[in-house]
């Protein structure tokens, strides 16, 4: 066994606590001793503990304090007797360290941990100095001490059963390298590498612990340190040291020190009694004591004397006050510095305002207060910014915000340079390149000045700081702000990928840093000097600059005493106090007499005038920073997609062929989405529609093309052959027709010419002679696939049959061109087949094309924009030459009106009859009613179709030809709950309408389709949230006058009409019904054989599976899922599938493995080896060709944002991409049914590339496809939530139809501009009308019992019955509730929820403007200072510190609530707390008896990433309607 570091060792010992003596108990232990005492002997390196002997191997442990002696505290008899409390020491943990023992130990073992997290009893992190003050415990996996971290991992025993901690230790110091040791009574541990989760915790514990070590090192003569330094040189020295160690991956500051002051000083002064005889006694150096005092005195509070963590504690009776007290003031002063260090993922959103011109700084002119060139040094594991690019970006000009630590500046040689040189508007001119280096982690939405620690956090009490970041270089930087509020001032730069908030800088880079920070300092100070007038504008430049120079020399804004000085430096450094002018809110300030002075005088001093061009999404190349060329930069690691060789071929031959970004190759046709907000902001314009047009020129739609008559009108043309029958018309019909010396036969293609000269190509359905005798062809066009929405992606030997088809005369004729019809094999069994042929014929076209031979293309689908897909040709109706064209009898039938009698009309392709029930638009109702709608309840106001039935049918008078606005109806209205109340809503089934004697004549251009009412028995039932009938029950009629609801009358008899309602625009009227699922939705034992064998790839905790199970479609087997809390979830729920843990990459590879495919398979040497490493019964369970039916999933497309700024080997950024996986999973299964489900903002990653890429594999394939969006929120949940949906389906399968959303919900038309000028929405906005109401808040969790903030207990009772239709469905026979636990808010966070009003709408706006104290006496602000400084550059930060609204909806469903979080609206209404993991997932949908895995991150994460149920269920419903219809 290795042996531990021989070197003297400082510790923490716990502080024993009372415990409660009862009269009749005898006092034990009257006198005690803590584990390590003083009078600990040392002899040949090892320490006695007591009589029993130590190995050599462990720590030498020292005293921290050597003078420390045994001290009585007197207690009286009224006092609780002080004795140690008998550690319960687990058998697991003996166990564990008796399995991992390699040889003989003497006394006490030790051993390594690893993946531990310190916690107290409830387990709750725990700061590791906390075991002084409180019973804490670890939970780790127990190694061998002296094997290997990585390749001995399998020897470790994972253990959750340790006894509580006696002592930490810290050793080392003889080494310069500090280990850090935790003790238990049964063994010592080294700890080695935290959990990820106690990563923060243990990273401050070891950053305070490397400070001692070094400070020691400076001090200590033994090991070349110098005792005699003073205060400024030791902590000068300890900085220098640490932060230019390059395996130190942080940054240390000498405000870090000095915070450390008083722990150093009590670690240390243990020290002594080891101490070598040149050096002095540690505990009466004055260099030290300095340290501690200058630490207590910035501290704010006093402690007790500081007593030593190691040493002899003896308590007698008597009484003492002063341990509890300095126990308390310990506990504050860690949760002070914890929560300093804590930091909560956030991605923001940043724009900045933008003038007209910017006046650029001189650089000369600033150089006098800069230090002198210095050069930047890279560290050696740099990685490029664009690694972490989000997809954020590049669909919008929004980019996400992080945090810059240790940071420098820099230009392309590396020369350390001034951010002033920097434009500081967006768009300006600028010719020196400006680079930056740093330390890179997500915004926790914290606010902390540039340069400074710190300051309190805003994230929750038990989450600690995270890693110090990701060492990354930059891309140039485009412009930078500076904001300030209070007494901070944070700068924040900007790149093509993020925007920085800039934190400390580099010791070296700090002098160019302090130029900046000064003169933001003097700007405020100005701004304050000038609101303290009556007037702003009263004071002059001069008069200004006259004040600035009378400043204390101790001003933090000083600059000279001589007024000339102080006016030179304001105006060379002007553009920075004119950019905080221009973002002060005060409009008198923004425009006083001191910005116009300073202006001119920036002009006198001739600083060049730049105008300001528009801001655009540049192309972005090969990132150009210096340090990508110095020294080994690393990239960050992602296992390449597994693909089959057919993937790789289509994706590889694009990136081959066109440089994402090439603005020289970009696509004319383009995809965008018209409704284009980001995924985190998909609340903030629901009620506008945003309108996004290509702007490059298009083709005419070729729907709209007139052709070009032939000016040859003497070319030869004569039929040939018999005739083949006649047109409707009586016109003869012939098979062949000879132009010139060209033979053209129906079925053929031919070229013709359009008005502007552009060549049409058709495909000949017909031809025929009209009466005159001209030879006519009736040809449908073809397209090539360019020009549709696949653009560039498509295979240029391939058209596509469209709907749009042409009349023109046989002299019209260009040419004729070969198109083959084409028609292979499908499914599993014929991929390599058919792939074979592909391949000869790829080769013969090629082979044509060296030879210069005309093009012959390949046409095996029809494209239907208007239905938003690609489908299979209709082989058996095309090209027969009977005079039915396939192409005309696709388009849809004329919406026109019709009245058949007195009580019957057809109105947009529906057949109405009197006693009908049908839709009436609410505008009818509502016209001159208004409604005010807000962010927190976007729904509310919004209403429903009226329900009414038909009573009889009254045309125009006299001669008037009948319309729908002419004609109208007579309707009994039906009233609903919501018509009454709320409250009446909320307790009401929501299918539910009240008979009314309310007679009301209609037009018939207000009615919207029809609908059934019937009695309340009559009802379909469902489990799930989810209605997909346009069915209505009646039990009551309603007296509107007085609002009295009676029975209804026995008299009363709802006619409802029984026969199929015929198909209907947007499928109103269509009746569904499952007699197959009974009274529950999901498939029975026995029908499980009829439902589709799905494999759920990407599979999270299973929200998709689920809807798409109870919808009776399908029964999923196979999961693959890589979060092992999200496959844990999916497998509790689906306790049938066989669930795999693992990278989707390695399960492909293993199947085609077991398939004998590896020759087919493209897979990393990693996925081989990972793959047959899988157990036998793991690749037993595996799924093969032709077992797996349907394959659903929603890929992550994390790194193809990034993709396109690599002019260099941008494939193998490709490769790295999930979608490749996935698309390979249904290429080599060639399943009947595929469903790819994504962010609304799919269709644009990469201008569209990777939707258009997507599209031609699954066509490629053979699949039918067809793309839409759509809206969850008007599918049954109370949240906004917009998804992108690709369904594909196997040749002679039908695509399913969209469902019809039946929610009103406030979302605009949610639109995928086409080429020529076309869009597709896969449905309507439902925002001014649907067939029922929305889901509310209170709907969703009114009936949820009442918790605190950072309620813990799993599993709680309801206390009340549910209320609402959603909440009876949700529940079900669900007895006790599950996961309503909250995340716990830290102590301002939660006193701003407190203060945040319980009413709609509120957010932080409503905050009071005061200061309140915290338990630490802190003072803070209640407004987070960062917040209205920055809110006009951030759409005001709507909804941040938000309240729900009870009437009102959800925000989109986020992994992380949080109230500074991206979508910040998450406290409860009423309660003042975020919402519930079971709030969260009733939003989505979820049943509450849905159980997730993990702890309470992990759970809102699989919530948040899942497909909401309903929705999915109403996806299912649809194809599950066109399976049975091909029955």
């Amino acid at each position: 066994m290795a042996k531990s570091p021989r070197s003297v060792v400082t510790t923490g010992t716990k502080r024993r606590r009372a415990k409660v003596h009862k009269e009749d108990e005898p006092v034990e232990n009257e006198n005690l001793e803590s584990e390590f005492d003083v009078s600990k002997k040392e002899s040949n390196g090892a320490t006695e503990l007591g009589n029993e002997p130590v190995a050599s191997k462990r720590p030498k442990r020292a005293a921290a304090c050597s003078n420390f002696k045994e001290k009585s505290l007197d207690l009286s008899e009224k006092d609780s007797i002080i004795t140690i409390k008998e550690s319960r020491v687990e058998e697991k943990e003996i166990e564990a360290v008796n399995l991992t023992r390699t040889g003989p130990e003497d006394g006490q073992p030790c051993r390594k941990i690893i993946d531990f997290i310190l916690h107290d009893g409830d387990g709750n992190l725990q700061p590791f100095e906390m075991s002084e003050v409180d019973d804490i415990f670890i939970t780790a996996l127990i190694m061998p001490l002296d094997d290997d971290l990585e390749k001995d991992r399998g020897k470790g025993i994972r253990c959750s059963g340790f006894g509580r901690i006696e002592n930490w230790a810290i050793s080392g110091y003889d080494e310069g390298a500090a280990v850090i040791w935790v003790s238990t009574e049964t063994s010592d541990y080294k700890c080695v590498k935290p959990a990820s989760s106690y990563r923060s915790y243990f990273e401050h514990f070891s950053e305070k612990a490397r400070v001692c070590v070094e400070v020691y090192k400076k001090l200590a003569r033994s090991v070349g340190g110098n005792p005699q330094v003073d205060l400024e040189e030791l902590i000068a020295g300890v900085v220098r040291s640490i932060n230019s160690n390059r395996s130190f991956n942080g940054t240390v500051t000498k405000d870090f020190v000095i915070s450390s002051g008083e722990f150093i000083y009590k670690q240390l002064i243990g020290l002594d009694h080891t101490a070598g005889n040149d050096d002095e006694m540690l505990a009466t150096l004055p260099v030290l004591v300095a340290l501690k005092d200058e630490c207590k005195s910035r501290a704010g509070f006093t402690h007790l004397p500081a007593m030593p963590s190691n040493g002899t504690l003896r308590i007698k009776d008597g009484q003492d006050k002063g341990l509890t007290e300095d126990e308390d003031a310990k506990l504050a002063r860690l949760l002070q510095e914890e929560e300093e260090w804590k930091m909560m993922k956030q991605r923001g959103k940043r724009g900045t305002s933008q003038k007209n011109i910017y006046i650029k700084i001189c650089e000369t002119e600033i150089a006098n207060d800069y230090p002198l060139p210095a050069y930047y040094k890279p560290y050696n594991q740099e990685m490029d910014e664009y690694i972490f690019d989000s997809d954020i970006g590049m669909y919008s000009d929004d980019v996400p915000v992080r945090i810059l630590d240790n940071w420098a500046l820099y230009n392309s040689d590396s020369r350390l340079i001034s951010l002033e040189l920097i434009p500081m508007k967006a768009g300006a001119e600028n010719d020196i390149v400006v680079f930056g280096s740093g330390f890179m982690r997500e915004d926790d939405g914290s606010c902390c000045s540039t340069a400074e620690l710190a300051q309190l956090h805003s994230s929750s009490s038990k989450s600690g700081r995270e890693d110090p970041g990701v060492p990354i270089y930059l891309s140039p930087i485009k412009e930078w702000v500076v904001e300030f509020g209070g007494s901070m001032i944070c700068i924040t730069i900007r790149t093509d990928v993020a925007w920085y908030k800039l934190r400390q800088p580099t010791k070296q880079y700090a002098p160019w840093c302090e130029p900046v920070l000064k003169t933001a300092r003097l700007a405020v100070s100005i701004i304050t000097l000038l609101k303290e007038q009556s007037r702003a504008s009263k004071l002059s430049f001069a008069e200004v600059i006259k004040k600035v120079a009378e400043f204390d020399s101790r001003h933090p804004a000083f600059i000279s005493s001589k007024a000339p000085t102080v006016e030179r430096y304001v105006v060379v450094h002007g553009q920075i106090i004119l950019q905080q002018f221009a973002d002060f809110p005060d409009e008198s300030v923004k425009r006083c007499a001191f910005i116009t002075g300073l202006l001119a005088k920036m002009e006198e001093s001739r600083h060049t005038k730049l105008a300001i061009k528009k801001k655009s999404q540049q192309m972005r190349g090969e990132n150009l920073n210096p340090s990508a060329k110095m020294g080994p930069i690393l990239r960050k690691k992602l296992m390449r997609a597994t693909t089959t060789m057919l993937i790789s071929k289509i994706w590889g031959e694009y990136y081959a062929t066109y440089f994402p970004g090439d603005t020289k190759e970009e696509d004319q046709n383009e995809p965008k989405e018209i409704d284009d907000d980001q995924e985190e902001n998909e609340d903030n314009d629901a009620e506008e529609e945003v309108n996004v047009q290509d702007e490059k020129a298009t083709r005419t739609p070729p729907s709209t093309r007139s052709r070009k008559s032939s000016a040859d009108t003497h070319k030869e043309i004569k039929w040939e052959g018999q005739t083949a029958g006649k047109t409707v018309s009586g016109e003869v019909l012939y098979k062949c027709v000879i132009v010139q010396d060209l033979s053209i036969s129906v079925g053929a293609t031919v070229t013709i010419e359009d008005d502007s000269g552009e060549t049409i190509m058709c495909f000949v359905e017909y031809m025929y002679e009209k009466l005159d005798g001209k030879n006519m062809i009736h040809g449908i066009i073809l397209q090539e696939g360019s020009q549709t929405v696949l653009g560039n992606a498509a295979n240029d030997r391939e058209v596509f049959l469209t709907n749009d088809c042409l009349e023109f005369e046989a002299s019209d004729i260009k040419e004729l061109v070969t198109v083959n019809i084409q028609s292979l094999p499908w499914g599993h069994k014929y991929r390599k087949e058919n792939s074979e042929a592909k391949r000869i014929e790829k080769a013969k076209a090629e082979e044509r094309k060296r030879k210069g031979l005309s093009v012959e293309y390949i046409c095996k689908s029809l494209y239907w924009p208007e239905k938003g897909g690609f489908f299979s040709l209709p082989y058996d109706k095309i090209g027969n030459g009977t005079g039915i064209c396939s192409s005309c009898e696709r388009k849809p039938v004329g919406n026109e009106f019709k009245l058949l009698s007195e009580s019957s009309f057809v109105f947009e392709n529906i057949t109405y009859n009197i006693h009908d029930f049908l839709y009436i638009r609410p505008e009818f109702f509502s016209q001159g009613e208004g409604h005010e709608t807000y962010k927190a309840g976007r729904n509310v106001g919004l209403k429903p179709y009226a329900v009414c039935h038909l009573l009889s049918v009254h045309g125009p008078a006299g001669s008037r030809k009948a319309n729908p606005e002419s004609t109208k109806v007579k309707v009994r209205r039906f009233y609903r709950p919501d018509d009454i109340s709320s409250t009446k809503a909320y307790s009401s089934d929501i299918r539910e309408v009240y008979y009314s004697e309310d007679i009301i004549s209609v037009p018939v251009v207000m009615i919207e389709g029809k609908c059934e009412v019937r009695l309340k028995d009559d009802l379909p039932n469902s489990d799930l949230p989810a209605v997909v009938e346009h069915v209505f029950c009646c039990e009551y009629l309603y007296d509107p006058a007085n609002g009295a609801l009676k029975q209804l009358p026995p008299n009363v008899r709802l006619v409802t009409l029984t026969r199929k309602v015929p198909a209907s625009k947007k499928n109103k009227g269509k009746q569904i019904c499952d007699i197959e699922l009974g009274g529950s939705d999901k498939p029975k034992d026995g029908q499980s054989e009829n439902c589709l064998a799905t494999l759920d790839i990407f599979a999270g905790c299973g929200g998709l599976s689920e809807g798409l199970q109870r919808s009776g479609l399908s029964l999923t087997k196979w999961a693959i899922e890589y979060e092992e809390p999200a496959g844990d979830a999916f497998g509790e729920n689906h306790p049938e599938a066989a669930v795999f843990v693992e990278n989707c990459n390695v399960i492909l590879k293993a199947i085609m493995d077991k398939c004998g495919d590896s020759d087919d398979c493209i897979s990393t040497s990693e996925a081989a080896e990972r793959a047959a490493k899988l157990s036998e019964d793991k690749i037993k369970n595996l799924p093969v060709p032709g077992e797996v039916e349907f394959i659903n999933g929603g890929p992550p497309c994390q790194g193809f944002s990034g993709m396109n700024r690599f002019n260099q080997s941008p494939w193998s950024k490709v490769q790295c991409e999930m979608i490749l996986a996935f698309l390979s999973f249904a290429e080599y299964f060639r399943p009947r049914f595929f469903l790819l489900e994504n962010v609304r903002n799919f269709v644009s990653f990469n201008k569209g590339q990777t939707f258009r890429l997507t599209l031609a594999s699954l066509l490629e394939m053979g699949y039918q496809v067809r793309f839409g969006i759509l809206e969850a929120g008007a599918y049954g949940v109370a949240q906004s939530r917009k998804r992108a949906f690709i369904w594909a389906a196997a040749p002679g399968e039908t695509l399913p139809e969209w469902p019809e959303p039946m929610h009103v919900f406030a979302s605009p038309e949610l639109k995928i501009t086409l080429p020529d000028g076309k869009f597709y929405a896969a449905v309507k906005s439902t925002a001014a009308g649907a067939p029922f109401r929305s889901i509310t808040v209170r709907d969703t969790i009114g009936d949820l019992p009442a918790v605190e903030n950072g309620a813990g207990k799993p599993t709680i009772q309801y206390g009340s019955g549910p209320v609402s239709w959603f909440q009876k469905k949700i529940r079900s026979d669900m007895a006790s509730l599950n996961d309503h636990i909250s995340k716990e808010m830290n102590e301002l966070n939660l006193i701003r929820c407190k203060h945040i009003p319980k009413r709609p709408g509120c957010d932080w706006h409503d905050l009071p403007d005061e200061k309140v104290k915290l338990s630490t006496g802190q003072m803070v602000d209640l407004i987070p200072w960062c917040l209205p400084n920055t809110a006009k550059r951030h759409n005001q930060w709507k909804g941040l510190y938000g309240r729900l609204d009870w009437e009102g909806n959800f925000p989109t469903s986020v992994t992380d609530p949080q109230p500074m979080g991206k979508v910040g609206m998450c406290f409860h209404p009423e309660q003042d707390r975020i919402i519930t993991v079971r709030e969260c997932a009733r939003s989505q949908g979820f049943p509450d008896s849905y159980r997730f895995a993990g702890n309470i991150q992990n759970k809102h994460r699989q919530i948040g990433n899942a497909v909401p149920p309903p929705l999915a269920y109403a996806l299912g419903r649809k194809l599950k309607q066109a399976i049975d219809a091909k029955r």
